[in-house]
């Protein structure tokens, strides 16, 4: 007689605030090939020093030319922090002003409640083919506001004024 599979859940009360963030980079020519390589490589240093906050990293293959992660984090705030502090923040300033054949995406999930998506050059995908796409601009630019956070957003990596407009 087969066994019976193991059917489990979990119980997520030791994380009230826990929000997990899918992330993706997508080639587009062949010089993405190189900054994605580039940028797999600087991830792992990143995670391997342990940012405050992550409570774990796993890698995503979404195809031979379009690859992710997943993220669990101890809060919204700590991920916002980490995003402001070096090497995230040089590889977002410098990818807004040139993603080198790339394109880039995340999804963000937060169990207290809300849900919030960030496309760059990306088709349709994820949240981005299920619901209306819009600028990133005004009050959606950032993630704290697209989550529908109090607090004071902190000083972004780069000014929305500085990119260019669509």
């Amino acid at each position: 007689m087969a066994t019976p599979p193991l059917r489990e859940t979990v119980d997520l009360s030791g994380h009230p605030d826990l929000v997990v963030i899918y992330l993706g980079m997508r080639v587009g020519s062949p010089r993405g090939v190189m900054k994605l390589m580039r940028t797999g490589m600087e991830i792992d240093r990143a995670v391997a020093a342990g940012p405050p906050g992550l409570l774990l990293h796993e890698r995503l293959l979404f195809s031979v030319r379009h690859v992710g992660m997943r993220q669990y984090w101890h809060d919204f705030d700590t991920l916002e922090a980490w995003t402001r502090t070096l090497p995230h923040k040089t590889w977002w300033r410098d990818f807004l002003r040139d993603p080198h054949g790339t394109g880039f995406w995340h999804e963000t999930y937060a169990l207290r409640g809300g849900i919030e998506a960030v496309y760059i050059d990306m088709p349709p995908l994820g949240l981005g083919a299920v619901a209306p796409r819009h600028p990133a601009r005004g009050s959606l630019f950032s993630a704290r506001r697209r989550l529908a956070r109090q607090g004071d957003i902190p000083e972004p990596v780069v000014a929305e004024a500085d990119l260019p407009a669509v």
